[in-house]
């Protein structure tokens, strides 16, 4: 395996969702730097499984096409089966390069972090490939994926990762579709799991390379690190928003007032209005109280 130590159990581990154009070659130039290729075939309706294995990968597939996340947690499956020493997972799409598989595992072959995560964006020949109205999907989604977890990374949706063994082990993922990528974070923030970005070469020529719509990846990433958010930090997440909703109805309350006591008229909309602020501030406030005693609970931080 070349750049790559030979003492060192790699696993390459590739989701395959109707690839069979460019699956091939990513199989066969993947062989070189690694001791096995695993290809989630994720209910592809094309002869993506077959071309994999002609090429030379184990195949695992899905009678039904599952989802990124769900293809990856299969692969994932497999990975602590085999008891290998690292974990490369990368697209089926022709985006990324193999040959930077060494550049991906060299951190985790020094034995300096857990996770490695390859950035489009730490080289500026790199960025200039990807597109603009991805780049800035991209960096929206990492921004946002930044506040839940790592504060630092500047590509949190690239697929061209590398795990170690015991990060692997700790890594309990639920996600079946995109998010998983962000999922990952979060789950190695909450178990203290080093990570770095190294710098990787993207193609993005000719035929656009993703198979999945850039809305629906990118609402479906925002829902899950919202939904994170508000149940790791339920005070912060509902009871700010209880506070400001509370303040708002206070306001339009005390103005109601004021003008009742200048024109002894009673406006019925704007105390209407208070009272819905009221009460909802007042079920968000109540809602993240109660979140926060369940999560504490289950986190063993208040005993029975």
């Amino acid at each position: 395996m070349e750049g790559v130590n030979r003492n060192e159990r790699i696993l390459v581990c590739i989701p395959a969702f109707n690839e069979a154009k460019h699956i091939a070659d990513i199989v066969r130039n993947a062989r070189a730097y690694c001791s096995e290729v695993v290809v989630c075939d994720d209910g592809s309706v094309d002869n993506t499984g077959e071309i994999a294995r002609s090429a030379g990968a184990t195949i695992a597939r899905h009678s039904t096409n599952k989802g990124y996340g769900s293809a990856l947690k299969t692969l994932f499956n497999i990975a602590k089966m085999k008891d290998v020493d690292i974990v490369v997972t990368l697209d089926s799409d022709g985006q990324h390069n193999v040959a930077d598989i060494p550049k991906i595992v060299q951190p985790i072959l020094k034995g300096d972090v857990d996770v490695v995560v390859g950035s489009r964006f730490l080289n500026e020949n790199d960025s200039r490939k990807v597109p603009r109205y991805r780049t800035f999907g991209i960096k929206t989604l990492t921004k946002l994926a930044n506040i839940a977890a790592y504060d630092d990374i500047s590509d949190s949706q690239n697929g061209f990762r590398a795990y170690k063994k015991n990060a692997l082990s700790k890594l309990d993922l639920y996600e079946d579709g995109m998010a998983i990528s962000t999922e990952i974070l979060i789950r190695a923030k909450e178990n203290g799991l080093s990570i770095k970005e190294v710098p990787i070469s993207v193609s993005y020529e000719g035929d656009d390379t993703s198979t999945h719509s850039p809305l629906s990846h990118g609402i479906s990433v925002a829902h899950s690190v919202v939904q994170f958010i508000s149940l790791r930090h339920p005070l912060l997440f509902y009871g700010l928003s209880g506070i400001v909703l509370l303040a708002i109805g206070i306001g339009f309350m005390s103005n109601a007032l004021d003008l009742f006591s200048h024109t002894r008229y009673v406006s019925t909309p704007t105390i209407l209005i208070s009272f819905g602020f009221v009460v909802i501030g007042i079920v968000l406030l109540a809602t993240g109280a109660i979140l926060y005693t369940l999560t504490a609970l289950i986190r063993g931080k208040i005993k029975n």
